[in-house]
């Protein structure tokens, strides 16, 4: 992997770069990465430990408030900015308008860096250009895999998930699958789309996708039931988030469907959901890798000069599948919320 050149920097610092490199390595091979939260106690060992200069980064995401997905970016996202030393606020908003005056908030904040989401790239456009010229550096994470190099972001750190959704599609194959059902809970979303358009490109099967309104669980579960009962050829539905795979447990049993369910993404629910058989299996893109290595990277830079994957290639944190085979390995990193 080639880097730009850097001034000579500490052998503390290599070995940080190492760390993380390796530690993302693992992580996906193994499918399961530990990380404990921060709490004061933390706070003073990072900030002993990181011995540079107290930096602000501001994480701003598209994420929904009190969506456990995005409670694992923040969780990973603190324990980077314990370790570095490094003050973190966190923003969030479904809309791309108003996530972009986050930005520029930020930018008037005058912080050191930012980590941010590309779910719609065109709307975050102005805002990550005002950061750019303001000299700070952004990342990318979690959305956006296909929209970051040219927004000018540093690095981007997530699941690519064309790849992903074409992973899902062999799988499914597998499986011997015939109709699946592809339930998209946010239209417009870049990432939510490339999942299920990568799940037709190997699926050789017939894959339909149904749009909802995931501000509405009870809606969502009342729509795929609806489908349900005017197709029974449906044998598979494929949710895009965990919250949504729980609501298709109810979609199918309220209408007889024969139907099984997979899904993208992990919470506490759905590992017990694998664990019984309600649900087959969920595609884990690591949600807390991604807020770690995004927050951790802006420190790398700044201390260092440090570009994680090179400065033009995404750094990946999935997908890993959570099947019923490998479900104990997973769970047991669950109680302190880094799966």
């Amino acid at each position: 992997m080639n880097t730009p050149p850097v001034s000579s920097g500490s052998a503390r610092s290599a070995r940080a770069t190492a760390v993380v490199a390796g530690m993302a390595a693992v992580c996906l091979l193994a499918a399961g990465c530990s990380g404990s939260g921060s709490d004061e106690s933390d706070s003073d060992q990072g900030a002993a430990g990181a011995g540079t200069a107290r930096l602000k980064v501001a994480l701003i995401t598209h994420g929904a408030k009190g969506d456990s997905f995005w409670e694992r970016v923040q969780k990973g996202a603190q324990a980077a900015a314990a370790k570095d030393n490094i003050e973190l606020t966190y923003a969030s908003d479904s809309s791309a308008a108003a996530q972009a005056d986050l930005v520029r908030d930020a930018v008037r904040d005058k912080v050191d860096g930012i980590a941010v989401t590309l779910a719609k790239p065109e709307a975050m456009k102005s805002a990550v250009a005002q950061a750019r010229a303001a000299g700070i550096p952004v990342v990318g994470l979690n959305s956006g895999i296909d929209a970051w190099r040219s927004a000018g972001l540093l690095s981007f750190f997530g699941q690519d998930e064309s790849t992903a959704g074409r992973a899902l599609g062999d799988k499914l194959d597998a499986l011997k699958v015939k109709h699946a059902l592809c339930v998209i809970h946010e239209q417009g979303n870049v990432a939510l789309e490339a999942r299920c358009a990568g799940v037709k490109k190997t699926f050789t099967g017939e894959t339909e996708n149904l749009y909802v309104n995931g501000t509405d669980t009870d809606a969502v579960t009342a729509v795929v039931a609806a489908r349900l009962n005017q197709d029974a050829s449906i044998d598979e539905v494929v949710t895009l988030g965990a919250q949504f795979a729980l609501a298709a447990v109810k979609s199918v049993d309220e209408s007889g469907s024969k139907a099984k369910i997979a899904t993208f993404d992990l919470n506490n629910d759905i590992l017990g959901a694998i664990k019984d058989g309600d649900v087959q299996f969920a595609v884990d893109q690591q949600p807390y890798l991604q807020g770690y290595l995004a927050v951790d990277s802006l420190w790398l830079y700044r201390s260092n000069g440090n570009f994680s994957g090179g400065g033009s290639a995404p750094v990946l944190t999935g997908p890993a599948f959570v099947t019923k085979q490998n479900i104990a390995d997973v769970a047991r990193f669950a109680a302190d919320g880094a799966r």
